[in-house]
């Protein structure tokens, strides 16, 4: 992402830096986990917008997979992340295990 996307609304930003449509153009599997994760916050906080949200909670957690196995209270307690959006995350988290699920047992 260029500087002069920090700050500023996602809306404001050139078509082809935006995650969303990056995603459309591009496919998901261009995208970084930052950008993915914005996509599915839609929206920051007071000064930061998704993808700057997205960012600061993959640094606090380390790692995508410490923010989506970190505890309840321990998410709800961050910025821009409260009881509705870890729930939507649990639900998306039970989707892919479904998915998953029925991949194995479909067999090879």
């Amino acid at each position: 992402m260029f500087a002069h996307t920090r700050r500023m609304h996602i809306r404001d930003w050139p078509p082809a830096e935006r995650p969303r449509e990056r995603l459309l153009a591009l496919g998901s599997g261009a995208l970084s986990e930052a950008e993915l994760l914005a996509i599915w916050l839609r929206h920051g906080t007071n000064g930061m917008n998704a993808l700057d949200l997205a960012r600061s909670l993959l640094g606090r957690f380390g790692s995508l997979r410490g923010l989506l196995t970190a505890e309840r209270n321990a998410l709800c307690g961050q910025s821009g992340v409260g009881p509705a959006r870890w729930a939507e995350l649990q639900a998306a988290l039970e989707l892919v295990r479904r998915h998953h699920l029925e991949r194995l047992q479909a067999g090879p």
